[in-house]
């Protein structure tokens, strides 16, 4: 009977196993297919080695992703200056309050006198006049005079067409002629408007 199955197993190895097979080590496995458990145990453990270094591969290039992400961004490159503009908001700084002063006090006067903005040491006659009575801008006229015809019906229907006022114009030089709807006046001479108690007119800023 035993020598039976050692027969059987020799033929199951004659046409199973490779032949070459056959001469390794009878301890590295079972009689008949030692070749093959061999082969397949190799093949069973380079997988596994390829699978972790595989793995720590993806480990790595996670880790590096993560680097670049949290990694502080460089700063080493040339700063930008912010162009100073100082000098550009000086000069509109000096334009807005230059548009901003006011007549202090406000001169009314003739033709000669210089106009501009009026204070105790610069006593510049005003050309920005506002009547706070008619609220009507103040026009003047230099080297003319009103006329002694003229009424508060006149102004107040032709103010301020230039081409219906100059009908009641008299050219007279060194003079300036002032009108607003309500009110006229013919200024020879350099005159603080606080003396003329009548008129409502301030100045309009310049």
């Amino acid at each position: 009977m035993a020598e039976g199955l050692d027969e059987l197993l020799d033929e199951v190895e004659s046409k199973f196993c490779r032949p070459d097979l056959l001469s390794l080590d009878k301890d590295k496995g079972p009689r008949g297919c030692r070749g093959i458990l061999s082969n397949d145990w190799n093949r069973g453990e380079a997988k596994e080695s390829l699978r972790s270094t595989e793995t720590f591969k993806e480990e790595d290039d996670l880790d590096s992703l993560i680097n670049e992400i949290f990694e502080e961004p460089n700063f080493d490159k040339k700063p930008f200056k912010l162009k100073s503009k100082s000098s550009g908001n000086t000069s509109v700084r000096a334009s807005i309050q230059g548009l901003g002063k006011s007549c202090s006090p406000v001169y009314l006067g003739g033709s000669t006198a210089p106009c501009g903005v009026g204070t105790t040491t610069s006593q510049r006659v005003c050309d920005h006049l506002r009547c706070t009575a008619c609220d009507f801008w103040v026009v003047c006229y230099d080297d003319c005079m009103w006329d002694k015809s003229c009424d508060y019906l006149f102004f107040r229907n032709n103010m301020p067409e230039f081409h219906k006022l100059k009908t009641k114009l008299v050219k007279k030089k060194g003079t300036r002629a002032y009108a607003c709807q309500c009110s006229w006046r013919t200024i020879e001479e350099l005159t603080d408007l606080q003396t003329d108690h009548q008129l409502r007119w301030v100045c309009g800023k310049h």
